[in-house]
């Protein structure tokens, strides 16, 4: 008899179960518990001690263009003369020919430079292959700038001048390139007879006591205003033929390359500097 009562008891507390929890209020979610962040904390501290007011940077005022010079530039060609130049084998003048506000290569003279040596920089400079040009590979529109001019003829460290526009050679020494280092990111090169543009930071190695390299050589360089060189690291001088090495030096002139192609010379206008600290000297951020 208590069997049958239990069991009668089950079947009742069973059947009653779907009805108790069809009257249970069901407990809405909190953003919290559907995984929603949390409010942000406002941060905590004074804002006033990540605020840096010294030294307050020297004014500069900009060219009425992005291509004139800025009020702290010291110009290297005006389009007037060549004063600021000399010729790198004997330190006579120039030699090359100016013309309508243009210095053009006077592939006999040979190199130039500038009179003045530096050391950290930004450099503005134009250039333009000419629109009769002919040849082919790097016997085309040939020429150098090189940022750092550390001897007779080719020493230094040189961004490559090439008509690379249609003209297929060796990607490390296309126009752009670091020449035998880094190809240019891009080709941004203009057509033949019309201008083009670099704008260039150079950072300048620097040398232990007994000359070994303590930080390598960085440039950064733009294309007709496309970025054709990111902060990339020189591994040493430009050489031709060789693998590069670092020799050292305090500071150097800026070099314009008279190359021995046979192909028509190539001509350059507006060309300006800013010097600038170097890193060790104005510190990192």
């Amino acid at each position: 008899m208590q069997h049958h009562v239990s069991l009668a008891l089950v079947i009742t507390t069973l059947a009653a179960v779907p009805s108790i929890a069809q009257q249970t209020p069901t407990t809405p979610q909190t953003p919290a518990a559907q995984g929603a962040a949390a409010p942000a904390q406002p941060p905590k501290g004074n804002p006033k001690d990540t605020e840096q007011w010294e030294p307050v940077p020297q004014v500069v005022t900009p060219g009425q263009t992005d291509a004139a010079p800025p009020s702290d530039a010291i110009v290297l060609f005006d389009g007037t003369n060549l004063d600021q130049w000399v010729n790198v084998k004997d330190r006579a003048p120039a030699g090359w020919k100016v013309d309508n506000g243009v210095m053009t290569v006077n592939k006999a003279v040979g190199n130039i430079e500038t009179k003045r040596s530096f050391k950290n920089y930004q450099l503005h400079i134009e250039w333009r292959i000419p629109p009769d040009i002919t040849g082919s590979d790097q016997g085309r529109g040939n020429s150098g700038l090189f940022l750092a001019s550390t001897g007779a003829g080719d020493g230094g460290y040189e961004l490559q001048i090439l008509d690379s526009y249609n003209n297929k050679t060796y990607v490390n020494g296309q126009a752009g390139s670091i020449y035998k280092q880094h190809p240019p990111l891009v080709n941004a090169m203009r057509k033949p007879g019309e201008w083009n543009t670099y704008e260039v930071v150079w950072t300048m190695p620097t040398f232990n006591a007994d000359g070994s390299v303590k930080t390598p050589a960085y440039v950064t360089a733009f294309h007709n205003g496309v970025l054709i060189q990111n902060h990339a690291e020189l591994k040493g001088e430009t050489v031709y033929i060789g693998k590069p090495q670092y020799k050292k030096y305090e500071s150097g002139p800026i070099k314009l390359q008279a190359h021995g192609d046979k192909s028509e010379p190539i001509s350059f206008r507006n060309i300006w500097v800013r010097e600038l600290e170097g890193p060790a000297a104005s510190g990192s951020r």
